[in-house]
């Protein structure tokens, strides 16, 4: 089983319009409503690979219930959720069909109590010991310690759980000294980790400050990655237009599935590089288009050298 971890869990909700234009009204021409937040959008992938997940995380209020009754009908994905008396928070997409763009609205979160903190912490340990690697994905919702990353993967460490972080700012740096074995940052998360702007430079600074492996995500350009084994670059062989929304997730979701599958470096980056693309041709986050992710994995262009043995 993989475990996936999202603590600000949401109810992504996609709206489609025509032509999204400022202080104007819009007729929705349709709507669409899924669980979401960063780690359930890597679980939906990992699951239609055809891998068994469970996720975790906190479910509160009328969103929350409305989160968990789809995770019912979602194959492959069990729920692990926390509850907790603040509601779940919604994201808001809107889809403008005329020119491809998307624009999302976050709402934060509800405020997580003390005493919720610590019942989540026993039920994350007690999910990983029967986990075979775990990702930590997004943002905290407010009332969780800034440093809540750090001690999670420092808890999986010491189950010997392969970790995976995905998340931004203070979180990041804090989690990223706790040593996991992954970090999936993009161009901006690396760049305010580091302080450096060229992504070579900086993937070798987030090595020495405690990550195993990086794995930066460079949007259009694909990932660079610098790990134990080598350092590669992987470049989707033509750029796609459409929602680009979850197509991070669905790099964890890669790189995971890569990870629990023993899978080369090299093939790892070219499945993760694939579903992201494949996610951007999907009409909501945490799906992908299967055509065109069988189509794109084997063109995925993948550059660099193994580590000396």
């Amino acid at each position: 089983m993989i475990l996936t971890v999202t603590l600000n869990t949401a109810l992504d909700i996609t709206y489609r319009v025509r032509a999204l234009r400022p202080h104007t009204s819009h007729r929705v021409t349709e709507v669409i409503e899924r669980p979401g937040g960063k780690g359930l959008n890597v679980a939906r992938v990992l699951a239609a690979l055809g891998h068994e997940v469970t996720v975790t995380g906190f479910a509160g209020g009328a969103t929350g219930r409305a989160v968990q009754e789809q995770l019912t009908h979602t194959p492959g994905v069990v729920d692990g959720l926390v509850p907790v008396a603040g509601a779940t928070r919604r994201t808001i997409a809107v889809a403008d069909t005329a020119s491809g763009d998307t624009t999302q609205l976050n709402e934060p979160g509800p405020s997580i109590a003390p005493a919720e903190w610590s019942v989540f912490q026993e039920a994350y340990e007690d999910l990983l010991r029967s986990a075979s690697a775990v990702a930590l994905c997004g943002s905290l919702p407010p009332g969780v310690p800034v440093g809540a990353y750090a001690g999670l993967v420092r808890t999986a460490r010491s189950l010997a759980v392969p970790v995976l972080l995905d998340t931004s700012g203070e979180p990041l740096r804090r989690g990223v000294a706790a040593r996991p074995d992954i970090v999936k940052p993009n161009a901006d998360e690396l760049a305010e980790l580091t302080g450096a702007h060229e992504a070579s430079r900086a993937t070798r600074d987030a090595r020495r400050r405690g990550a195993h492996a990086v794995v930066a995500s460079l949007g259009s350009e694909g990932l660079l990655a610098r790990t134990p084994d080598g350092d590669w670059r992987a470049a989707p062989p033509r750029r796609v237009r459409g929602n680009p929304t979850g197509a991070g997730d669905s790099v964890v979701a890669g790189l995971l599935s890569g990870l629990v599958e023993q899978l080369p470096w090299p093939e790892r980056l070219a499945r993760a590089v694939a579903l992201s693309a494949a996610t951007v041709l999907a009409p909501v986050a945490g799906e992908f288009d299967r055509a065109a992710y069988e189509e794109l994995v084997a063109r995925v262009s993948v550059t660099g050298e193994a580590a000396a043995a």
